[in-house]
């Protein structure tokens, strides 16, 4: 399972000229996204209550606070790596907004 560098499981659901949604599945405590910075706006559903660890481009760590399906919404420009802080695998559904409506 993911330790250290290990990676989540990233899979597109939905693609197209306005958004794109994807799962990102976290099988074990310390699977993380690998460093990425955001290039739109974009929502995040949680599918577990638990934590997930950001960390930043800075050095910070945080642990933010998820609740199952309770969305949190994000502008472009954010820089960061994402880690299951949990015992337990985790998922969310993340829908970047690629263009604003007509």
């Amino acid at each position: 399972m993911c330790s250290d560098g290990g990676t989540a499981l990233a899979t597109v659901r939905v693609e197209n000229d306005r958004v794109k949604v994807t799962e990102w599945r976290f099988p074990a405590k310390g699977c993380n996204t690998g460093w990425h910075r955001h290039g739109f706006d974009y929502v995040v559903v949680p599918l577990f209550d638990g934590f997930l660890e950001i960390r930043t481009g800075d050095g910070q760590s945080t642990l933010a606070p998820m609740t199952n399906g309770l969305p949190y919404f994000r502008k472009a420009g954010v820089e960061h790596d994402v880690l299951n802080a949990n015992d337990f695998d985790c998922a969310f559904i993340e829908i970047e907004l690629l263009q604003p409506a007509p």
